[in-house]
């Protein structure tokens, strides 16, 4: 019996005093420890972040519009009489340049009629020459010679308005430029209206684009633009406003803007859509990098890296942001000059969870 005794005593004896070991082991834990999960900041008890520092950076105001591209001078080629075709001269898609014949019509009657006109040409001016030899002799009268040089000029006009009948029977490039596709082939009947080929100078193009009223102030020409295209995703084109129209449409409240920019390359085609952005200046302001920023629903928030109690701590901070460039995002109100903000490692970080800072990002 006291046996028995003594073994639950032994027992009991025991348990305490493995309760009391581990009670100083995890003291001595939270103090080596720095203070477990509230540490402070060289304990390693924190979630490993990068920050960065909010700082001023210019950003851009710029408005987004929709346009339409055009050629620097675009044409219709068509002919001005009802006539066969003989010549075709050119091929789709040929580079021209000004004044290259593209098509000839026929022109039998033209033809023959410079060679009539020429005959004329040719005897009045053998009657000036016989009546010039004669009145040089004293032969014949002076009011002669003055006769055969008026026949002679006027046969001379009738060969230089032959051979224009002759030259209208030969279509030419008005300017410089591409031709489009064309169906026509020699012994095609056109007449007046029938486009034959198209013709753009496209080395430059111009963008239309629907100003809303209320910017005609801030958008002046010279005003830089930046185009893209659908059919080029990730590429930009360069240009300004070339012209603001001088009339407001009355239905949809805006002018017709115009922007010019070069196209060597000849990428951008007429009639192609195009989304233009038009810088309206530049300004100052707070700015951080665009990693650091979360959103949630309509609102926006960042982690600032705070002070607490036992160490540095992430604080949510409600934003307001702006404009987005270059991978920083504008902040309206919210973050003050040189606060310190977490960019890289949000995945695992709550409000006020302990934080380490290590290298910082990319500052403004």
């Amino acid at each position: 019996m006291i046996k028995r005794h003594f073994l639950l005593v032994a027992a009991g004896v025991l348990v305490l005093l493995m309760a009391v070991a581990v009670i100083v082991r995890l003291s001595f834990a939270d103090e080596s420890g720095g203070g477990g999960p509230g540490g402070g900041r060289g304990g390693g008890g924190g979630q490993q972040v990068a920050v960065a520092q909010v700082g001023q950076r210019e950003f851009s105001d710029s408005l987004q519009l929709l346009g339409v591209a055009r050629g620097q001078r675009s044409v219709n080629i068509a002919s001005t009489n009802t006539e066969l075709i003989t010549r075709v001269l050119f091929r789709d898609g040929q580079t021209v340049r000004a004044g290259q014949p593209l098509v000839e019509l026929q022109a039998r009657e033209q033809e023959a009629g410079i060679i009539e006109v020429r005959a004329r040409v040719e005897q009045a001016q053998r009657d000036y020459d016989r009546t010039r030899e004669l009145v040089d002799r004293g032969i014949a009268p002076r009011v002669n010679l003055e006769q055969a040089d008026s026949a002679l000029k006027a046969a001379q006009a009738s060969l230089e308005a032959a051979e224009a009948r002759r030259g209208e029977r030969v279509i030419r490039a008005p300017f410089s430029g591409v031709l489009g596709l064309t169906t026509i082939t020699p012994g095609t009947l056109v007449g007046p209206g029938t486009v034959i080929t198209t013709l753009d100078d496209i080395s430059t193009v111009r963008i239309d684009f629907p100003l809303p009223e209320r910017f005609i102030g801030s958008v002046r020409p010279g005003a830089a633009i930046v185009a893209t295209a659908d059919a080029y995703p990730g590429a930009t084109f360069g240009g300004r406003v070339a012209q603001v129209d001088t009339r407001i449409d009355e239905v949809t409240r805006s002018a017709t803007a115009r922007a010019e920019l070069p196209n060597p390359d000849a990428r951008i085609r007429p009639g192609m859509s195009m989304r233009v952005s038009v810088q309206q200046g530049q300004r100052q302001s707070l700015a951080v990098p665009e990693a650091a920023v979360q959103y949630e629903g309509s609102g926006a928030f960042v982690y600032r890296v705070a002070d607490g109690e036992r160490g540095q701590v992430a604080q949510r901070v409600e934003v307001v942001p702006g404009a987005v460039e270059g991978g920083f995002v504008e902040i309206r109100s919210g973050l003050s000059l040189g606060d310190t903000v977490i960019s890289e490692g949000l995945n695992r970080i709550q409000a006020g969870a302990p934080v380490q800072t290590r290298s910082e990002g990319r500052a403004p």
